[in-house]
């Protein structure tokens, strides 16, 4: 016998029940008139945001775990060949090999691990996705601070928060309202390819924490006088935590150690 499928709070599952909403998300994912040739919907829930994506881009995979809702989102868009509705788990799924975007009304509790997923596929190009507020705010510098996901990844990507949506825009009504990130592959990577180790492990050096100082950090791992000039060049006040220091000023700082090299 086949096991029930697990329900909605379970499943972290808050359906956008707001037209205007799914609007809004579908355009922001889908900000340019020129259509992409493939988008993934993580998390399609009942086909509300699916609906809106669909016109706007040439093949559309939408994303269901949720075993009792993919027969309803299939009947749905059986009229609708370029859209294929998946049965199963988003994070389980290969990453195609050709250029794609993704968006969804992510699971609250699986936002990590789907925004860790986009940022590890090669041939992503965007990500726009309905999280937390507050995983919203932290990730994009919105209350003036910094996390090592978002700084790590930045010489590659753009972090912004492009916009917030009340609580009551969903069934079941989550505790808390929700921002709308968008994650943009550059153009123009903002590093060499060869610099990537070194930006790497500077990133996860200066957050390992000591007291919370990125200077403090930094001077386990090499001559302190080094350490010093390279805060110097970037202007950066030693006493920084490192979460309140800004993307730009550790591009500023990661240049200024390699110069010393």
């Amino acid at each position: 016998m086949a096991r029930p499928a697990r329900n909605s709070r379970a499943l972290s599952q808050n359906f956008l029940a707001d037209r205007a909403t799914a609007d809004r998300l579908a355009r922001l994912a889908v900000p340019h008139a020129g259509r992409p040739a493939l988008l993934l919907e993580v998390g399609a829930g009942k086909g509300a945001l699916t609906e809106r994506l669909a016109p706007r881009c040439r093949r559309l995979r939408a994303y269901e775990i949720d075993r009792s809702l993919v027969p309803v989102l299939r009947d749905r868009f059986s009229t609708t060949p370029h859209v294929t509705v998946v049965g199963g788990d988003f994070l389980a799924a290969r990453p195609p090999r050709t250029p794609f975007s993704v968006a969804g009304n992510v699971p609250f509790s699986r936002t990590a691990a789907i925004v860790d997923w986009c940022l590890r596929a090669p041939a992503l190009t965007d990500a726009t996705l309905l999280t937390q507020l507050e995983y919203a705010r932290k990730r994009t510098g919105d209350y003036g601070s910094w996390t090592l996901v978002t700084v790590r990844s930045w010489p590659w990507y753009e972090w912004r928060l492009v916009g917030r949506v009340p609580r009551t825009r969903f069934r079941p009504v989550p505790g808390v309202d929700a921002g709308i990130v968008r994650i943009e592959r550059r153009r123009t990577p903002l590093l060499a390819p060869a610099a990537h180790d070194s930006w790497r492990r500077l990133v996860e050096l200066g957050f390992s924490g000591v007291g919370g100082s990125l200077h403090a950090s930094l001077r386990r791992a090499g001559p302190g006088r080094r350490v010093d000039a390279a805060f110097r060049a970037a202007d950066l006040d030693p006493r920084a935590l490192v979460g309140e220091v800004a993307p730009e000023k550790w591009l500023l700082l990661h240049g200024a150690l390699a110069a010393q090299v």
